[in-house]
């Protein structure tokens, strides 16, 4: 008699900041690249905060908070990460676990490692470390005040701009990393719109697994690859930040990769846009699920449903933490 919309009834925040490096910075990536150095900046990179709380009437502790930052970087070493986990933990007073890192893994922002000071371009790596330490901590602190009653609702849809890349070459009896036509991918989009009790769209957020290996050697711009074009057209039509969240993609890339053309990463990053966007637009009202309303009868007897609140008792069962 009814359908229930997967959703959840959190405190939620989210602060989101420009953390571009510098042009000049070390950018080599990959080892047929012939630079070292980046030329310019085919669009920005991002560090996101996010905090989960419990919706509760008093304050949240320390230890329920759930902090998530992401950064549009492919990876971090372990002194790097451990570094700006001190920065963060040093601004807010939450535990380690309660802490989570995550990156966009696009391969087209540098490699932002202590190792590779030495390098042509490398000697701006330090400063920029360390701005982007000083961005994140202050992005937790804004989050951490902005806190309030939210519910992220949860929507699937599917896209098939990631194909499996462990390609089976015959002529050279060599299998190499790259698009495979006759395997199968997982294509599944989970998209998640967090909603004020104002009605307000707070953020949305896209959860895919595909390699952001559009922009390969012959790129020499800083880039989050497809996901850059993602965010701007998600958040065109829906006018909140969007957050992506990197699935597991170990064995999956875009169909059409590993090339210098920036436009076929935005080209990527619509598709995934769209798909994301088709799935939120299935999404009714927060708080609410679709219900059965009865028959009305208009030559033939037609069957209405209806987006009712939920009760009481159905909200506080999503509010559990």
């Amino acid at each position: 008699m009814h359908v229930e919309t997967p959703q959840s009834r959190v405190r939620f925040a989210v602060e989101r900041a420009d953390i571009t490096p510098p042009v000049g910075i070390y950018h080599r990536m990959w080892g047929a690249a012939t630079h070292d150095q980046a030329a310019g900046v085919h669009r920005p990179l991002l560090a996101t905060a996010m905090i989960f709380a419990p919706l509760a009437a008093t304050e949240p502790s320390p230890e329920s908070l759930q902090v998530v930052i992401t950064l549009d970087h492919c990876l971090m070493g372990q002194r790097e990460i451990q570094q700006l986990r001190e920065r963060v933990l040093a601004a807010v007073q939450v535990p380690i676990e309660s802490l989570l890192v995550l990156f966009s893994h696009t391969h087209a922002a540098g490699m932002m490692t202590h190792d590779r000071v030495e390098m042509p371009g490398g000697e701006l790596i330090p400063g920029y470390l360390e701005r982007l330490n000083a961005t994140v901590a202050e992005l937790v602190q804004q989050a951490l005040s902005a806190l309030r009653p939210a519910t992220i609702q949860y929507a699937q849809g599917r896209c098939d701009l990631a194909a499996q890349r462990d390609f089976w070459d015959d002529q050279r009896r060599m299998f190499v990393c790259g698009y495979h036509p006759g395997a199968a991918a997982d294509d599944t989009v989970i998209a998640a719109r967090a909603v004020a009790d104002d009605g307000r769209t707070l953020a949305t957020i896209v959860n895919y697994a595909c390699h952001p290996t559009t922009l390969a050697w012959e790129n020499q711009l800083i880039s989050p690859d497809y996901i850059g074009a993602m965010r701007e057209v998600v958040e065109r039509a829906i006018a909140a930040p969007c957050v992506f969240l990197q699935g597991a993609s170990g064995d999956l890339g875009p169909r059409e990769g590993f090339v210098g053309d920036t436009q076929v990463a935005d080209r990527n990053g619509r598709q995934l846009a769209y798909a994301a966007l088709s799935a939120l637009e299935s999404l009714g009202p927060a708080r609410t699920r679709f219900a059965y309303a009865g028959p009305v009868v208009s030559g033939a007897t037609l069957g209405t449903w209806r987006h009712e609140p939920l009760e009481p008792a159905r909200e506080a069962q999503l509010a559990a933490w």
